[in-house]
């Protein structure tokens, strides 16, 4: 049958989660920065269609796209790995500096993989700088949403950074969910359509997802929005990087090892 039961779900998290920390850094850094991309991709196109429809669901329906690719190439995000690595250590799987070294060099590629589709989106979206962005309906969402998610925090402190980490563990509760909901089928249709959910689910609330940022704000940034480094880490990088974390460590990966994880089950 092309359902996987609960128990072996946890399994699959298991051996997903010691052969990612055990990747060489080269893997990590190249599959980190084929993640980052790929999400731009994803974000644009979910932009470019709440955009065009007037509907932000419609941005939505569209972005898990950049998921699948991810998922189904066995690439590397660090959003999905806050889940399954530490579950993996838990079980006695995979050492502690492993996940600090998988962690560090894939939020890197991650990072490098996003800016760098900025840039080169930015390119083609203004055409090498000779159009302008307030022109262009979706580059002005861009800068919106860019501005948004930084100086908005900003104007309100400390309840600012509270709020962007409350959301940006509610954003990752849902997209570990979605990395394990793919474990739950054999088949190719049945992993696209369950991981789907609750990727869209996130994305159409509005959550904080830290990769998705990393593209969304330095594309602002390129494009004329009022903010510096300094505020896009302060405000939103560092305690969303946070918040992703302990969402998805906590409400996916630990919370399901401790329903399910069943000694019977072979290592």
């Amino acid at each position: 049958m092309a359902y996987v039961k609960p128990e072996e779900v946890i399994e699959n998290m298991l051996q997903a989660g010691a052969k990612k920390a055990n990747l060489p850094v080269p893997q990590l850094l190249i599959r980190g920065l084929l993640s980052g991309a790929f999400l731009g991709y994803a974000t644009t196109l979910a932009i470019l269609a709440a955009t065009q429809t007037g509907v932000g669901m419609a941005g939505a329906l569209v972005f898990p796209i950049g998921f699948v690719m991810i998922i189904l190439l066995g690439l590397e995000l660090a959003t999905g790995n806050f889940a399954l690595i530490p579950i993996a250590v838990t079980d006695n799987r995979v050492t502690f500096h492993r996940l600090l070294v998988n962690w560090f060099w894939v939020l890197t590629g991650n990072l490098i993989g996003s800016v760098m589709y900025a840039y080169l989106y930015c390119i083609v979206a203004t055409k090498m700088g000779s159009i302008d962005p307030e022109t262009i309906p979706a580059l002005q969402r861009i800068i919106a949403i860019a501005e948004t998610k930084t100086l908005e925090y900003a104007k309100l402190g400390l309840d600012g950074t509270i709020t962007a980490f409350v959301s940006a563990m509610l954003c990752n509760w849902m997209v570990t969910l979605g990395a394990v909901m793919a474990f739950t089928s054999t088949t190719t249709g049945g992993k696209i359509a369950a991981m789907w959910l609750p990727i869209m689910t996130f994305f159409g609330l509005g959550y904080e997802h830290a990769i998705v940022n990393m593209f969304v704000i330095p594309a602002g940034m390129l494009i004329g929005a009022n903010i510096t480094l300094a505020e896009w880490w302060i405000w939103n990088g560092l305690p969303v990087i946070a918040g992703n974390l302990m969402g998805g460590m906590i409400f996916t990966g630990f919370a399901l090892y401790w329903c399910y994880r069943t000694k019977s089950v072979v290592s």
